[in-house]
């Protein structure tokens, strides 16, 4: 069974999804159908806790699908960076469905079957060694939540949907095409032969594997939210409910995860002419987004787009980390990932709460900064351990990883990085503060057009738990802070020195087929 490990974080919630829809009969009930879907969760816990034991000291695991060459070959490939994707969407999910078993996932047509489908992609996505099924598990995720987003959606919420969906269809156009070229090219799709292939690249292809790479990489930075591509994000997260919101966080990560994976594989110092390629412009871009993604934080009179701004600061902190390329960078940000996907996680729940808590009949106005809630409430804790954790304030990881990451900057770099991660750091606390004093503390007069808070109607304590749980994660990586980057900075380490994952992957592909 051991040896089948790679190939279940993606059987387990495709089965689960399977069996979802069978319980969806109205005979069954919510219950039933709640049980599958924490069963799953449960057996997917089981299996990912022991695939990421199995890859904890180094080892690379590589699944075949099929016996074919690594031309055409299928090929899942667990290692550390995998591991660590997987427990965090894992930790992620477990809140999510949490938080929509109060009630949410009755409203919604399927939303059990979508939401396991949503980690079959995800997690097919980051166990997968072939840029093509990459493609196609970005396919079923970004399916699944098209699903999620429009589910029960009319007016405002189905046209920003519809958005959405026409945006990442088109980015997913893109990416088919520059898979076309790639291989006309390279003449593979496996990651560890087009590695190799890569080194070995005559001149006169070099224009044409220029073209193709740089269009995968403009698609995995829409996905991410890099400027320009950000503009699709903040109202989409916005209007999505609040369990689909902070599922959504992660998603942006798969890009991120992407442009790190082929970055460490392709363009390493092996590569020849390709080494480092677009790394100097994917830190500019990472910059810029940054400081824009702050503005929006600052200027956002809706809390939950302020929320969803905060995600794009988050991606961007973290292009600045992988796009500088070195163990220490590369460790503080995947320290930072799971913190910061946690975190604005979290505070989707809680503008969710203060939702709650404010009008009665569930509905809310266009300015929800403008009305206050009493000080002394639980939406007003969680919502002050969150801002501190997102804003990257001691003595949470966020501060900590920020830290890292500002030591590790190369001399020639310093001056940029340390302005643009301190200055956007600077404007989220500014905006948080404020949001906070208008949410908690401000006395409604009659100018403010909003009705009066309701702090009457309590919070469903599952609601509560599944905020806290995610804060409870954030808080946990500080206090085991150093056991966390010890792994991390093995990860790193592991992701620059790419020669055993080739190898590894290599020498279980065959690479040719006698006739």
């Amino acid at each position: 069974m051991t040896n089948h490990l790679p190939i279940l974080p993606i059987l387990v919630p495709l089965l689960t999804a399977a069996l979802s829809l069978f319980v969806e009969h109205r005979r069954y009930g919510p219950r039933v159908q709640r049980s599958v879907a924490w069963s799953g969760m449960a057996l997917l816990a089981l299996v990912e806790a022991l695939l990421i034991a199995a890859t904890s000291q180094g080892e690379v695991m590589v699944y075949l699908l099929g016996d074919w060459p690594a031309r055409l070959g299928i090929a899942l490939v667990a290692d550390g960076l995998s591991g660590w994707m997987l427990g965090t969407t894992l930790l992620l999910a477990a809140a999510c469905l949490l938080h929509a078993c109060t009630g949410w996932d009755r409203r919604a047509p399927h939303f059990h079957a979508l939401f396991q489908f949503q980690l079959v992609g995800l997690n097919g996505a980051f166990l997968t060694g072939d840029i093509f099924n990459l493609f196609v598990f970005f396919e079923v995720l970004l399916i699944a939540s098209y699903g999620l987003l429009l589910s029960g959606g009319r007016g405002l919420r189905l046209r920003i949907g519809l958005h959405y969906v026409v945006f990442n269809v088109s980015a997913s156009t893109v990416f088919l095409v520059a898979l076309g070229m790639l291989y006309a090219t390279l003449g593979s799709l496996n990651m560890a032969e087009i590695g190799q292939r890569i080194a070995e690249l005559p001149p006169s292809h070099l224009k044409l594997a220029k073209a193709a790479l740089g269009l995968l990489l403009v698609v995995f930075c829409a996905k991410a939210a890099l400027l320009p591509l950000y503009l699709w994000l903040p109202e989409s997260y916005a209007r999505a409910p609040a369990a689909v919101a902070a599922l959504f966080v992660i998603m942006t990560k798969v890009g991120l995860y992407a442009v790190l994976r082929v970055g460490t594989l392709w363009f390493g110092e092996g590569a020849g002419a390709l080494a480092g390629y677009g790394a100097d412009w994917l830190l500019w871009a990472g910059a810029a987004t940054l400081l824009l993604g702050a503005l929006g934080a600052l200027a956002a009179t809706r809390l939950r787009v302020q929320v969803a701004y905060l995600v794009v600061v988050s991606a961007a902190t973290l292009f600045i980390a992988f796009a500088l390329g070195n163990a220490g960078t590369i460790s503080a940000g995947l320290y930072y990932l799971p913190h910061s996907t946690f975190t604005a996680a979290a505070l989707f729940l809680v503008a969710d709460l203060i939702r709650r808590r404010r009008f009665r009949n569930g509905e809310r106005g266009e300015r929800d900064l403008a009305a206050a809630l009493p000080g002394k409430t639980v939406p007003g804790l969680l919502f002050l351990v969150g801002a501190v954790a997102v804003a990257g304030l001691p003595p949470l990881a966020g501060f900590l990883a920020k830290a890292a990451l500002l030591s590790a900057v190369p001399a020639a770099h310093t001056g940029m990085v340390w302005a643009v991660v301190l200055g956007g750091g600077l404007l989220v606390i500014i905006g948080l503060v404020r949001s906070g004093i208008r949410l908690f503390w401000h006395v409604p007069g009659e100018e403010d057009a909003a009705p009066p808070p309701d702090p009457d109607v309590p919070a469903r304590p599952f609601e509560t738990a599944a905020t806290s749980l995610l804060l409870a994660c954030a808080v946990a990586m500080s206090v085991f802070a150093a056991p966390l980057m010890r792994q991390t900075d093995a990860i790193a380490a592991q992701l620059l020195a790419p020669q055993q994952y080739l190898h590894d992957v290599r020498g279980t592909v065959p690479q040719s087929r006698q006739p």
